[in-house]
């Protein structure tokens, strides 16, 4: 029996982030810190595979958390608005603070829809796409 729900309002999973970001104009996948892979649109990375550490504990078992991704921001108002709504999965880590970027576990993906993930990640590829780019794929308002 077909499911009822819009596909774009299914809750997401972690294998949506791959096809939102390649769905995106001039994105590759490549790496940044060495060998972290991270999706990229003019060479600059907009969302990133972040490696377990110290920097980000899980509050349950004290271990550093292994399925984290680091998504841009637009702006400070942008992450504060992620961040502090609570029915939101992001939040952010000492090591955040003077970036415009978020933190979620892939785990965690299924807590908001498909199209709010694929919002997070469209506006994080705006932030970084070159503004020609971002007005040819979105139109006006952006860029």
């Amino acid at each position: 029996m077909p499911s009822s729900v819009p596909s774009d309002e299914r809750p997401a999973r972690a294998s949506d982030v791959d096809e939102i970001c390649l769905g995106l104009p001039q994105v590759e996948l490549g790496t940044s810190w060495g060998d972290v892979p991270t999706y990229l649109v003019g060479g600059r990375g907009f969302l990133l595979f972040r490696k377990p550490h110290r920097s980000a504990l899980d509050p349950a078992t004290g271990e550093p958390y292994d399925d984290l991704l680091v998504v841009v921001t637009p702006g400070p108002a942008e992450k504060a608005s992620l961040v502090e709504d609570e029915r939101l999965p992001f939040f952010t880590i000492d090591h955040l603070a003077r970036t415009n970027a978020v933190l979620v576990q892939q785990s965690r993906l299924g807590e908001i829809s498909r199209a709010e993930l694929a919002e997070v990640i469209t506006d994080a590829w705006a932030a970084r796409a070159p503004k020609r780019l971002v007005r040819e794929h979105l139109g006006s308002e952006h860029g």
